[in-house]
């Protein structure tokens, strides 16, 4: 899949790789705020990052820096992406948390799903929540996106959402 910038009024998004690379973003990555319903998180050092940056530079995935003006504020992503299906996955982070209840989420998620349906042509795009994390699901709601299924493992509830290319 080809990735290309993309922008808003107040927004740039920008192929993420290595030169975002900054301690802000490993303060990001350690904040317990910040990856409180994240997978990853709360070991990084400059170096973790680097590797990561590099495997992302090197996958080529649809994986974008949400920037304010030229300040890296937070990163978005779809993949993996199934081209036979042509679906992906849904997911994003905003790491400055000055940057908070602004809309940049709700900004920069739009923007993206415009250009995978609307460029790329996906159909559908899917994402994964902790029943917990309230404010993303009014986040994806609001978006469009739709509950349908929910997965249960111990004490967590996973619920999964869609958004199709009507």
């Amino acid at each position: 899949m080809k990735i290309k910038n993309l922008s808003s009024k107040r927004l740039d998004l920008i192929p993420l790789g290595l030169n975002h690379l900054s301690i802000f973003y490993v303060n990001w990555m350690n904040d317990k705020d910040v990856i409180k319903h994240l997978e990853s998180g709360g070991d990084y050092d400059i170096l973790k990052l680097k590797n990561f940056l590099t495997n992302v530079e090197s996958s080529k995935i649809l994986f974008w820096a949400i920037m304010l003006k030229d300040k890296h504020i937070g990163n978005i992503k779809i993949d993996p992406v199934d081209t036979k299906k042509m679906t992906g996955e849904y997911g994003i982070l905003i790491g400055d948390k000055n940057s908070w209840g602004k809309g940049y989420a709700i900004e920069s998620s739009k923007i993206v799903i415009d250009y995978c349906f609307n460029d790329l042509g996906l159909k559908k795009i899917e994402l994964g929540v902790v029943s917990s994390n309230i404010k993303a699901i009014n986040l994806y709601q609001k978006i469009g996106f739709k509950e349908y299924k929910r997965l249960y493992n111990k004490d967590k509830c996973l619920i999964r959402m869609f958004i199709k290319n009507e």
